[in-house]
Order: C-alpha cells, then sequence, then structure tokens
C-alpha cells in the first residue's frame, strides 16, 4: 500500500520560511517522480515543483521560482519543499504526488500524470 504522509506546515508570517517534507513508502521511491501541487480555499489544486528521480532536474511554477526549492532524498524515501520569502498568498494546503510514468516535462504539472497523492499539509502565511 503506497503512502505519502506531508509534515512541516504551519503559521508563518510573511517573509518567513518553512520546509515541507513527504515521506513515502510502499513504492521503488527512486523510480518516481515526485512534485508538489497546492490548494487555496475556493481554486483549483495548482502545481508548485516537481523533481525527476535522480534528483538532477526540477521544475516549478512561475510564482514560486526562485524562493522554493524542491530536493530529495532517495535514501530516507522523501522529497522536500523549502520555501522562502513567503507570500500571503501562498498559503493553501500543499499535497505530495508521485509520478511512475517519467512523463514528459509538459505534462508534470498536470494533475492527472500523477499516480499517487498525499492527504496535505497546511501552510498559512499572515500579512
Amino acid at each position: 500500500q503506497v503512502q505519502l504522509v506531508e509534515s512541516g506546515g504551519g503559521l508563518v508570517q510573511a517573509g518567513g520560511s518553512l520546509r515541507l517534507s513527504c515521506a513515502a513508502s510502499g513504492l521503488t521511491f527512486n523510480s518516481y517522480t515526485m512534485a508538489w501541487f497546492r490548494q487555496a480555499p475556493g481554486k483549483e489544486r495548482e502545481f508548485v515543483a516537481a523533481i525527476r528521480w535522480s534528483g538532477h532536474s526540477t521544475y516549478y511554477a512561475e510564482s514560486v521560482k526562485d524562493r522554493f526549492t524542491i530536493s530529495r532524498d532517495n535514501a530516507k524515501n522523501t522529497v522536500y519543499l523549502q520555501m522562502n520569502s513567503l507570500k500571503s498568498e501562498d498559503s493553501a494546503v500543499y499535497y505530495c504526488a508521485a509520478d511512475s510514468s517519467d512523463g514528459f516535462d509538459a505534462r508534470l504539472s498536470q494533475l492527472e500524470e500523477y499516480d499517487y497523492w498525499g492527504q496535505g499539509t497546511q501552510v498559512t502565511v499572515s500579512s
């Protein structure tokens, strides 16, 4: 049974930082592209960042580029999202996702590309 468990969310002031973690089990972690998505109240779930199985290729939404960093530790079956210079508009539930297909770059921002999802962790940025 595949499980993705996010942690590290919380309340932070604008300009602050948080690091999210997603611990994976029940899958061959180093074969999966991993990603973070987020969903704010009343909005659709949106792509934040993705990282290929090797860790050498990363992808970001324009809104978080240069502020957020995705990384992974295949020995720990964990993917991270370091979030700096947080803004109120970053407030959302953040979800971890796993993709087994190693698809084209253009598909990595699409929800339907991903096979497994975590339950999410809340991030609230106060202004």
